[in-house]
């Protein structure tokens, strides 16, 4: 079957893969010790782990949120211990944001705990189903960057 041939993929798919996501972030906050990281918040901290030193605007760009949504999240986090804002020396104004100690332990314990929970999941499917997840990797990773490119605009 060719491209052009293959039957549509309808709501469902969106539905399935926002479901598997909601799953997958409930069975991470059960048990729990601590208070839950909102789906937005560990956004931004993988953010600024991955990018030190990032601002404000350039982080609400790159999330694809306002920047005063953004700012809201900063200084939760910030009073929680997980980020810390560093004045740019570049801009006096701007501040530069940076996850603290805290933040990397508690992202790493997420991602160990993510990363485990998957991989018992995926293990109970019979092996046609995970050969089917694998190939479609590649496939969703294109309409991943299909639809930031499309969100970054001309």
């Amino acid at each position: 079957m060719t491209a052009e041939e293959a039957p549509p993929l309808d709501d469902s798919f969106a539905d399935v893969l926002a479901g598997v996501q909601r799953l997958i972030r409930r069975r991470l906050s059960e048990g729990l010790s601590v208070p839950r990281l909102r789906g937005a918040q560990v956004e931004l901290l993988r953010l600024v782990v991955a990018r030190p030193g990032i601002g404000v605007s350039a982080a609400a760009k790159e999330l694809h949120l306002a920047a005063n949504s953004v700012s809201t999240l900063v200084n939760q986090l910030v009073r929680d211990g997980f980020l810390r804002r560093e004045t740019d020396p570049g801009d006096r104004r701007s501040a530069r944001l940076h996850a603290t100690r805290a933040a990397e332990d508690r992202l790493g314990d997420w991602q160990r705990r993510r990363a485990a929970l998957v991989r018992e999941q995926v293990a109970r499917l019979d092996a046609a189903d995970r050969a089917a997840l694998a190939a479609a990797l590649p496939a969703l990773r294109r309409l991943a960057d299909h639809l930031h490119e499309e969100a970054e605009g001309p």
